[in-house]
């Protein structure tokens, strides 16, 4: 199975402001920056809390119909907009993977900080996608911590964006 990472962040790597804002990102505009087309290739969404309540509160559900499970310690019940498929999870990244590979997804999107950062602890992530967005917050939710030993990556492609944006694809390299 593969897991990827498709996120955004200041140019200082933070993934939100202190307060969980994600108002810098709106430097985006309208650009799609492939966003669809990756969120076509992927079968389940792992998210984690925070940025599961996140979400809810977007005009529209991102995920459509796809399975999404939030690793949460403190819901018990994972409510997503009508037609969504939601289920609250409070396993291991490992678990959680072997659980989705059991119900014949093939290809994972992780999304949250903590939550990244605990597959990538695991070495279960096989490419992330950064977009960087031309703005220094000083502060906020780090896209990456602390960790056990290097996560060497190989870099794939970088592109640019009229509005700023640089996107960059990496390969985790085992």
């Amino acid at each position: 199975m593969r897991v990827s990472v498709f996120v955004g962040t200041s140019l200082d790597g933070f993934i939100a402001r202190e307060n969980g804002s994600l108002d810098f990102l709106e430097l985006a505009t309208d650009e799609d920056y492939g966003y669809q087309a990756f969120l076509k290739s992927v079968d389940a969404v792992i998210l984690g809390r925070k940025t599961y309540e996140t979400v809810l509160a977007y005009p529209e559900w991102p995920y459509g119909d796809r399975p999404v499970v939030v690793m949460s310690t403190t819901l018990h019940d994972a409510r997503g907009p009508e037609g969504s498929r939601c289920e609250i999870m409070n396993r291991t990244p490992t678990e959680v993977l072997s659980q989705l590979d059991h119900r014949g997804a093939r290809h994972v999107y992780v999304d949250g900080g903590l939550t990244i950062q605990r597959f990538l602890r695991d070495g279960l992530v096989h490419d992330l996608t950064i977009n960087r967005c031309p703005v220094l917050l000083g502060a906020g939710v780090p896209l990456f911590g602390s960790l056990f030993r290097d996560v060497r990556l190989q870099h794939v492609w970088t592109r640019t964006f009229p509005s700023g944006f640089v996107q960059s694809e990496y390969r985790v390299l085992p």
